[in-house]
């Protein structure tokens, strides 16, 4: 493994409490207090979520960047019209757009997640296409069931899915996507040599 790809367990339990902390707080916050004051304290946990990022790994991830400008937009919405509507949303849109960014680049030919995950995964071309139409898939998927949730079910049944369902749904998804990285890695695996 190279130097650039090394990585250190302070920067992963740093990466894992940015990324989850300020869901935790929204959590925590919706359970004592409502949906605004939640969307409040999410809004200044993000806020202080992405410089710590940074300082840690010189680098805020692309998708956590995104995620947390939506949530300074569709929060302070939230907050100023006192419409929960629009952070129940947030997560819709920004998940449409990462599937539609995707889109875009594989139509141009352009491999985004290539772009972006090249320096974690060395995979050949025809296993970045295959990873980028099943993220386009699970983007649209959670989508999908954000809106079934904020829409069938209570605020705090959509927070509690929000925290507590999309986290494991995403890692299981990772998890899934690992015999398609080993099928199509250009680097030695087990076998290869």
């Amino acid at each position: 493994m190279s130097d650039t790809t090394a990585r250190h367990p302070k920067s992963d339990a740093v990466r894992l409490v940015t990324e989850i902390g300020p869901l935790i707080v929204f959590f925590v916050a919706n359970w004592q207090a409502g949906i605004f004051w939640a969307t409040g304290l999410f809004m200044i946990a993000t806020a202080i979520a992405l410089p710590v990022a940074y300082m840690y790994e010189r680098r805020v991830p692309v998708m956590p960047l995104v995620s947390g400008v939506f949530v300074l937009i569709f929060g302070a919405l939230t907050l100023w019209l006192q419409d929960d509507l629009f952070i129940k949303i947030k997560p819709t849109i920004v998940n449409l757009l990462f599937a539609a960014i995707l889109t875009v680049g594989l139509m141009l030919g352009r491999l985004f997640l290539k772009l972006a995950f090249g320096p974690v995964f060395a995979l050949d071309d025809t296993g970045w296409r295959v990873l980028t139409i099943r993220w386009i898939g699970f983007f649209v998927l959670l989508a999908v069931l954000n809106e079934v949730m904020w829409r069938n079910f209570s605020t705090d049944t959509w927070v509690n899915f929000k925290v507590f369902g999309i986290m494991p749904l995403t890692f299981a998804f990772s998890l899934a996507q690992l015999p398609l990285l080993k099928r199509h890695s250009l680097e030695d695996w087990d076998e290869k040599g």
